[in-house]
């Protein structure tokens, strides 16, 4: 396999019953070293007229960082070998889009901060969209986001349209979008997840169902399977808020790549992954992370505090492998 996730339901023939459509997988390419180099959703749109070939061949669409895409064709490309698959650059025929809000999860953790109230495109419960969730046999649809309920839903569109349910009104920039996450602590794509680098455990790929730890052998698989068995995890990717000495936020003073550490400790906590405003991202060693509120600092900017914060998504797992690292 190539891919860290299961896709053998894209070549299963639609069920006859009230969810026709196969619901999108994310799924991540890695190296051979079992490190990060992109991530996938991928998307099988069922039309009522879509038929088989003779060879069951089925087509499939892929949502990915748009920063990377000629390498990553290129690296697609070249692991085809002789494989009969076309691959082919759609980029310009459709957009992905994102709706979020409140009022679109049925979990709603009221840890989240106000800011954050505003983002999306509407506040109230959107049944129609729920409904939308589970598919019908006409056209472009909504899917829930396959990682977390709390990112709301996601679809592919044709370029030049709006998609169903969404108003002009309450349009909003990726910026927003970008905010949504970084206080739910989820990357995405190349630029938030160092290419070549990161561990995809460790960027809480496990818990956002980009992993199949049944599917049997694919590239990188070596890495992730020992240490998901090894059962702990010691660096984690977390919500980061950056504050003054008196606790006051602090606006645009951090960038990404800037180490912590822990003045009471003395010892590197990890870096900041992806910093906007006063928000962030980072992967820091639990350990450190949670010893104190106040011992957190951006090195070289002391007087920048970095309050880490746990996502209010994480399995209660990933709790007691926290409690586990401290004692170590």
């Amino acid at each position: 396999g190539l891919l860290s996730n299961d896709v053998r339901r894209f070549g299963e023939a639609p069920h006859e019953d009230n969810s026709p459509v196969v619901p999108p997988v994310y799924a991540a390419l890695l190296t051979p070293q079992g490190r990060f180099l992109y991530d996938f959703f991928l998307y099988r749109q069922s039309r009522p007229e879509e038929k088989l070939d003779r060879n069951g061949s089925v087509e499939i669409l892929a949502d990915v960082d748009g920063s990377v895409l000629d390498e990553l064709l290129a690296t697609l490309k070249k692991y085809r070998l002789r494989s009969k698959v076309d691959i082919e650059n759609v980029a310009e025929d459709f957009y992905c889009w994102q709706r979020y809000g409140r009022g679109l999860s049925e979990k709603t953790p009221s840890v989240e901060e106000p800011v954050a109230a505003s983002v999306g495109w509407r506040g109230g419960d959107d049944r129609s969209g729920n409904s939308a969730s589970h598919g019908n046999d006409v056209g472009w649809q909504w899917f829930k986001d396959p990682r977390l309920d709390c990112l709301g839903f996601r679809g592919i569109f044709p370029s030049g349209t709006t998609p169903p349910l969404v108003e002009s009104d309450k349009e909003t920039d990726e910026e927003k979008y970008l905010l949504w996450r970084l206080e739910k602590g989820v990357a995405e794509g190349s630029t938030e997840i160092p290419k070549g680098e990161a561990i995809p455990l460790e960027y809480n790929f496990a818990g956002l169902n980009a992993i199949s730890f049944d599917k049997g052998c694919y590239v990188g698989q070596e890495l992730i399977a020992r240490t998901h068995h090894r059962g702990v995890i010691r660096k984690r990717l977390l919500p980061l808020k950056f504050l003054d000495n008196n606790g006051n936020e602090v606006e645009r003073k951090v960038t990404a790549g800037s180490e912590v550490i822990n003045t009471a400790s003395g010892k590197k906590t990890g870096s900041v992954t992806t910093a906007f405003g006063f928000c962030g991202m980072g992967v820091l060693r639990l350990e450190e992370a949670f010893k104190g509120s106040d011992s957190l600092t951006i090195l070289g900017q002391e007087d920048i505090k970095v309050e880490a914060i746990t996502a209010a998504w994480w399995p209660s797992e990933w709790f007691r492998d926290q409690q586990h690292t401290a004692v170590v």
